[in-house]
């Protein structure tokens, strides 16, 4: 059966440009980072904003494109001057010219081709000491049974320990295996006995303890440990949300198994413990870890721990994301895997729009364009000065896929990755010359969240996501078929609808949203096969009103000038409207393009159509934006009602 896990609890605090903490918490973001990089060969520095010259921690380095390349971990308690090779038995290096400095936002690199060869891509995971998270202890060892002291504060669930004076394998002890079994991170041989290695002692809060085996204690040898926590709390406003799980799950005879880990994670490493042959794969959502559109198998970047492989792709790969965990479907049948998962963030709730959302056009093919943060969810309009193809893309559903807003199709795939590494993004690969423009979101409480389910047909089938607040605006597409797009809107309530690709007025229908309201936690769906298909996979994005950095709302017309309040400092820098008592389209503005006392170019995401440059339909308004007068009843009718998303 599938090890269920504690849930943690929802997490909210402001983060940005502005942010400050009230009280003492932590989160996900300040002590894990995985980071992409492209290789210079020259010194680089790496700004992953996780403080490592103060607080301490582990960097390790994987070059994803060339194959022989070893991974390299360099910790702050031995020094910039000592890695070490998971996937090898040797003693640490003493190579100047790899990691060559911790900082307060990351670390620095030198030319050394194991962590920067030119062109190639490179990934680096950062975990930082942090009580019930991560630790690193050193000490000499006695020849003789004893105890290490430790800082984890909680009780270390998988500590991997590598000698590192001499040729020695990696040690690895986890809680899913008893105190008297091992493993080997730098091969792939099962779960093995040996008393000797943890002197048959379960560690405590405070100590962990060792037997005599060399591996893990001889005479006179130097020895260094990871130390990872297991659903001890310790995040979040309160403390008592969990962001690192050690756990084991067993697939059934169809080789299926679930892990509910009360959490999304970003990064997974696992191992098949009773079979040998089966590497240590890790996996994380900014290589990729998607859903593909099965709903029941992943597209998943895999590299091994114990191999100096490149980077392998799987479009097959049968392990997905879930909004609570993660899953496998016909993977190996009736076998146990032991796994580290890392939750998802951001923890922090955004309180400045920069942070979470970034706009901009540029005419060109295949350019990459830049954001001050990792994009999650990008919408394109490619085109812009003729017929207009809209692409919405995101990690969760794979860095190959599109979806169309003005248009029924089911999700399609094309060729070169979208996010191409933490903060860029690439336009769709069609070689064209065109005018685009993107709209950049990051996923983050209280502001924008993203979930694929897999229908049931079932009528008051509800499903998790990690909004953290009650949706105001969600907007679900089926992703497997032909289907109209579906949107729900707090203002209309729970028994009337949208429809994305058309210019329809609300509907009403018991079977979409089964009359229930979403709360701050899950979404409820009627039997209706728009959104709830049995069998059928589907993508839903969700919006909520968050203090001073985006407004869901609704307003009146009056055919006059009227000013929409977001509570906003600077203005709005996009705004989405659709009229909902009549017909009209999904009209899009964005600062990029233009919101100003003149003309302000609009979109239209239900149509083709190119985009209108003639027109003065909103204005800039510090506290959101200004309705013109002049604006068509689609917009500003007397008496018409409106729904809109804007962010600043």
């Amino acid at each position: 059966m599938p090890l269920v896990q504690t849930r943690g609890a929802a997490s909210a605090q402001g983060f940005g440009e502005f942010a400050q903490a009230a009280t003492v918490a932590n989160y996900i973001e300040e002590v894990f980072s995985t980071f992409l990089y492209t290789g210079t060969g020259a010194a680089l520095t790496i700004t992953n904003n996780i403080d490592l010259s103060t607080k301490g921690g582990l960097v390790w380095i994987k070059d994803r494109t060339n194959a022989g390349n070893f991974h390299v971990l360099t910790d702050t308690v031995r020094g910039t001057n000592s890695q070490l090779r998971s996937n090898a038995t040797d003693a640490a290096d003493t190579e100047a010219n790899r990691l060559t400095a911790f900082s307060s936002s990351g670390f620095s690199i030198g030319a050394s081709s194991y962590v920067n060869t030119s062109a190639a891509n490179i990934v680096s995971w950062t975990f930082r000491k942090q009580p019930k998270f991560f630790d690193i202890q050193t000490w000499t060892g006695s020849g003789a049974n004893r105890t290490i002291s430790h800082s984890l504060g909680s009780v270390p669930a998988c500590i991997i320990v590598k000698r590192t004076d001499t040729t020695a394998a990696w040690a690895v002890y986890h809680r899913s295996l008893a105190n008297t079994q091992y493993l080997v991170l730098n091969t792939t041989a099962a779960a093995a006995t040996g008393a000797t290695w943890w002197n048959s002692t379960t560690p405590t809060s405070s100590v962990f303890s060792l037997g005599t085996d060399a591996t893990v204690n001889a005479s006179a040898g130097t020895y260094v440990a990871y130390i990872f926590a297991h659903d001890a709390g310790g995040f979040g406003l309160t403390g008592t949300d969990n962001v690192i799980s050690c756990g084991s799950f067993t697939t059934n005879g169809s080789g299926v198994a679930t892990v509910n880990l009360g959490y999304e994670p970003q990064f997974v490493l696992f191992k098949r413990t009773d079979s040998a042959g089966h590497s240590w794969e890790i996996i994380d959502t900014m290589r990729g870890f998607s859903i593909n559109s099965d709903g029941t198998t992943g597209n998943v970047k895999r590299l091994s721990a114990n191999s100096s492989g490149a980077e392998t792709t799987s479009s097959a790969f049968e392990m997905y994301l879930t909004s609570t965990g993660f899953a496998t479907n016909q993977y190996f049948y009736n076998a146990t895997y032991i796994y580290i998962a890392i939750r998802r963030g951001p923890m922090k709730v955004p309180t400045t729009g920069t942070s979470v959302f970034a706009t901009t056009t540029f005419t060109g093919a295949d350019a990459i364009q830049t954001s001050n943060f990792p994009v999650d969810f990008l919408i394109e309009g490619q085109n812009l000065a003729g017929t207009i193809q809209w692409y919405w893309m995101d990690r969760l559903r794979g860095t190959d896929t599109y979806l169309e807003s003005n248009s029924t199709n089911a999700q399609q795939a094309q060729s070169g990755g979208i996010f191409t590494s933490n903060t860029q993004v690439k336009a769709s690969d069609d070689g064209n010359s065109y005018k685009r423009s993107y709209e950049m979101f990051r996923r983050a409480p209280s502001f924008f969240d993203e979930v694929c389910y897999t229908g049931t047909g079932t009528a008051g089938q509800t499903f998790a996501h990690n909004l953290g607040v009650v949706p105001e605006l969600m907007i679900v597409k089926q992703r497997n078929t032909a289907r109209a797009w579906i949107a729900y809107s707090a203002t209309l309530g729970n028994n009337k609808y949208l429809v994305l690709n058309s210019t329809a007025a609300e509907g009403s229908g018991t079977t979409t949203w089964n009359d229930t309201s979403p709360t701050a936690s899950v979404f409820s769906l009627g039997s209706s096969a728009a959104l709830n298909q049995s069998g059928g996979t589907f993508v839903n994005y969700l919006f909520a009103t968050c203090a001073g950095v985006s407004k869901v709302g609704s307003y009146t017309g009056t055919a006059t000038t009227k000013q929409i309040d977001c509570g906003f400092t600077a203005g709005a820098r996009f705004v989405l409207i659709k009229r909902t008592d009549s017909t009209g389209d999904w009209y899009v503005w964005d600062t990029a393009r233009g919101i100003v006392s003149g003309n302000d170019p609009y979109l239209l995401l239900n149509t083709t159509d190119a985009e209108v440059t003639s027109t003065d339909y909103i204005d800039t308004y510090s506290a959101g934006f200004e309705i013109s007068s002049t604006a068509p009843a689609a917009i500003n009718a007397n008496g018409g009602t409106y729904i809109f998303l804007a962010i600043a």
